[in-house]
């Protein structure tokens, strides 16, 4: 059974926010949610900026799953996270669990007012029938009901952002990674916080 896995190459992320125009259309999402943004981080820095589409990570070990105090946190078969509204109390614990901000208040209003959490679905709808009209109206689009692939990653136009079998991803981009020569080291410490070997030299020194 695939295992389904959302992953963003910063390399190739122009920060277009095609991922999130596509979900909001997608699944009518109403203002004010993003089930998907774009993270700029060195915004405007020549050669340091990098830009990555951030979700629900749809984790293994989820966070939001751990904290709901009334269990409406599922994972499928195909290891999606989704959550039943009907069961939702609206607290809001799974928003400050998750790292990636993914649950979301879907309006403004003071606390216990602002209704169910949204979050992404990596469009496989939620408890209801497949494709029926309930499924559509509380979580919208369920493409993989459909045979496709989450609507952010079929729209991206670098395909920066890939989604589907958590395997054939890692496969796709293990190849980006040997053809573009840098090894392990694409992004990660060295090029966020230079190599962890390099200490500050002692002030008042010359280097």
């Amino acid at each position: 059974m695939a295992r389904m896995k959302f992953l963003c190459d910063a390399e190739r992320c122009i920060e277009c926010n095609g991922c999130v125009t596509a979900c909001k259309q997608e699944h009518e999402i109403p203002w004010g949610v993003n089930r998907r943004r774009v993270v700029t981080i060195n915004d405007g820095v020549v050669g340091a900026e990098k830009s990555i589409s951030v979700a629900c990570m749809h984790c293994s070990d989820a966070p939001c799953m751990a904290v709901c105090p009334v269990d409406c946190f599922y994972r499928t078969d195909e290891g999606v996270v989704l959550h039943d509204k009907d069961l939702c109390i609206g607290c809001g614990y799974c928003f400050y669990a998750c790292p990636f901000g993914a649950p979301q208040f879907p309006q403004a209003g003071a606390f216990g007012l602002r209704g169910k959490m949204d979050k992404c679905t990596f469009c496989a709808g939620g408890p209801e029938k497949d494709l029926s009209k309930e499924e559509w109206q509380k979580y919208g689009s369920n493409r993989l009901a459909q045979g496709k692939l989450p609507a952010c990653a079929e729209m991206c136009s670098t395909k920066a952002l890939l989604g589907g079998d958590g395997d054939v991803i890692a496969d796709i981009y293990r190849q980006r990674v040997f053809k573009r020569g840098k090894g392990s080291e694409v992004w990660g410490w060295g090029t966020a916080y230079g190599k962890p070997d390099q200490k500050a030299a002692p002030a008042g020194t010359k280097s």
